[in-house]
C-alpha cells in the first residue's frame, strides 16, 4: 500500500490505541508513549537467558525510550562474554540468575529461559519485587500456571508474556474488522506454522567450546531428570520435553495469542490432537508434528466455534505461517505482517434450477413454483454480493515484537494491566500444552476456559 494510504488506515483504525487511561500514538509506523519519559522514569533491566530470543527481546527493549540493561546472565560463558562484547564491561555478567534478582538497581527482568525454567524464575522475580516480561510459553506444565497467576496478583508487579501478536498492527486490525460483522458470524478458524529447514527445526549450531567447565549443566538441569553432561541437551534444548514443550509449546501458543486476542475469547472447552515423529529422528523425544483440534463454546464475546491448528517441521510443500478466520460470510487471512478480508452479503433467495430439486418437479409444479417464488422474491439476485476485499499491510520495517514491548514498559511506570498478562498467558499455553497430553493419552482433554483447569 501506498504510505498515504496506510496513514489513512492506522488513523481510521489503530492510529490510537487504549491501555487502561494511557493513549499510545503511533509516528512513522512506531508505537511511542504519548508522554515524554524523564530520568526518574528509567526502568533498568536484567536479561535472564541470553540466547536466541533473550538478544531479539533486549534489542527491541533497548529500543523503547527510558530503558537501560544493567545484568545478563546465563549458563554457557560464550554468551556472558558476547554479552559484554555487545552491550559493555559495565554490565554485571553472572551463571547465577538470583544476583540479577536480588540488585536493588534492576526493575524489571526479562525470563527467556527454557520453558522448565519459567514459571520458577518468574515467581522469585515478582516476590523480588521485579517486573517479568516472560517468554512464551509461560510454563512448562498446565498445573504451575495459577502460581504464577497468584505470584503476579501478590506482588502487584506488572507480568506480561513474550508471545508479541497480542501487540502486533495486524492482529489488532483484525480484531476491529471481526467487530465489524464484516464477515458475519465466526464459525472456524485455522492456523498453521509449517517449517522446512533444519534450524526451523531447533538443529541450532553448537559452539566447539562447550564442555562441563564452560556450560553450567547441573544449573540447567533444575528439577528435570539428572542425566550425564549433554551438550546438544543444553542448546538444543527445545527438541526435549524435560526442558520445552514442541512444537505444540513453542508455537501454537503464538497461535492461541492471536486467536484469543482478535475473537476476545478464553479458550476452548474440548481439545483434541495427534502427534507424530516422523522426520527428525535426531535422539530428540519431541514429536515434530502436531495437529490440533478446539471447541470453543459460545460466549458474551463470540458464538461457539471450532479450531485447527497444526505444526509440521518437516514440510515438503517449503513451510508457510497463516491464520485463517472464517465467518459465515467470508473469511480473513492473516500471513506475516498482513491481513486480507475477502467477504459477501447472501441473496435473499437461492433461486431454483441447476442442481436442484426442481429439476424433479412437474411441468405444472415447475410453473407454480416459478409464480410462487417471483411473488415472494421478484427480481432478486441469487447471487453472493462481493464486497470490496480489504488488504492491510504494515510497512516492510514494522516489528509487533517492539510494540510488545512499549506496551510493557508502559505498564510498568503506570500500573496498569499489561496487555498480556500471566491469565492470558495460561490461557493461552494451558490448550498448547493439552494438545501435548491429549497426543500423550490419545484421548481429549476437557478444559474449563473460566476456572482454567483440566476437567475430569
Amino acid at each position: 500500500m501506498q504510505r498515504r494510504k496506510f496513514l489513512q488506515k492506522i488513523t481510521a483504525s489503530t492510529a490510537a490505541i487504549t491501555l487502561g487511561t494511557e493513549l499510545f500514538t503511533r509516528e512513522a509506523f512506531v508505537l511511542q508513549p504519548k508522554a515524554k519519559v524523564t530520568a526518574n522514569d528509567k526502568v533498568r533491566l536484567g536479561l535472564i537467558g541470553a540466547g536466541i530470543i533473550g538478544h531479539y527481546d533486549m534489542d527491541a527493549a533497548l529500543k523503547v525510550a527510558g530503558t537501560e540493561l544493567v545484568a545478563v546472565c546465563d549458563l554457557y560463558d560464550g554468551r556472558l562474554e558476547y554479552a559484554r562484547e555487545k552491550w559493555g564491561n559495565n554490565i554485571l555478567t553472572t551463571r547465577d540468575y538470583r544476583e540479577v534478582i536480588a540488585r536493588n538497581d534492576i526493575d524489571a527482568v526479562f525470563v527467556c529461559v527454557p520453558d522448565h525454567w519459567h514459571d520458577v524464575i518468574a515467581i522469585e522475580a515478582m516476590k523480588a519485587g521485579k517486573h517479568v516480561y516472560c517468554e512464551k510459553p509461560m510454563i512448562h506444565k498446565i498445573e504451575y500456571g495459577h502460581a504464577m497467576i497468584a505470584a503476579e496478583k501478590a506482588s502487584g508487579k506488572v507480568c506480561q508474556v513474550g508471545s508479541q501478536g497480542a501487540s502486533s498492527l495486524v492482529t489488532l486490525e483484525a480484531q476491529k474488522q471481526l467487530a465489524t460483522g464484516i464477515i458475519g458470524e465466526l464459525v472456524h478458524a485455522e492456523a498453521v506454522t509449517d517449517r522446512a529447514d533444519a534450524r526451523g527445526a531447533w538443529q541450532y549450531a553448537i559452539p566447539t567450546d562447550a564442555s562441563p567447565e564452560t556450560v553450567d549443566y547441573d544449573r540447567f538441569l533444575g528439577r528435570a531428570p539428572k542425566t550425564a553432561f549433554d551438550v546438544t541437551r543444553f542448546f538444543r534444548w527445545r527438541n526435549y520435553n524435560d526442558y520445552g514443550t514442541g512444537v505444540a509449546g513453542d508455537l501454537f501458543v503464538h497461535n492461541f495469542t492471536l486467536l484469543h486476542t482478535v475473537t476476545g475469547s478464553i479458550g476452548p472447552e474440548r481439545i483434541f490432537a495427534l502427534g507424530d515423529l516422523n522426520y527428525w529422528k535426531d535422539g530428540r523425544d519431541a514429536y515434530d508434528i502436531v495437529t490440533g483440534m478446539m471447541d470453543y463454546p459460545k460466549t458474551a464475546a463470540h458464538p461457539s466455534f471450532q479450531f485447527f491448528t497444526r505444526v509440521n517441521l518437516a514440510d515438503g510443500s517449503g513451510g508457510r505461517s497463516q491464520t485463517r478466520i472464517v465467518g459465515t460470510e467470508g473469511v480473513m487471512e492473516i500471513t506475516g505482517n498482513e491481513l486480507k478480508i475477502k467477504h459477501f452479503k447472501r441473496p435473499l433467495t437461492t433461486g431454483f434450477g441447476g442442481y436442484d430439486s426442481y429439476t424433479s418437479f412437474s411441468a405444472r409444479q415447475k410453473e407454480a413454483y416459478q409464480k410462487w417464488h417471483q411473488e415472494k422474491f421478484g427480481d432478486a439476485t441469487t447471487k453472493l454480493t462481493w464486497g470490496e476485499e480489504v488488504n492491510f499491510k504494515t510497512p516492510e520495517n514494522y516489528d509487533s515484537r517492539y510494540d510488545h514491548m512499549v506496551h510493557f514498559f508502559e505498564s510498568v511506570r503506570t500500573g496498569k494491566t499489561c496487555v498480556q498478562d500471566a491469565t492470558f498467558g495460561l490461557r493461552a499455553a494451558a490448550p498448547s500444552l493439552a494438545c501435548n497430553l491429549s497426543v500423550k493419552k490419545k484421548k481429549v482433554i476437557k478444559w474449563d476456559p473460566v476456572k482454567m483447569k483440566m476437567v475430569k
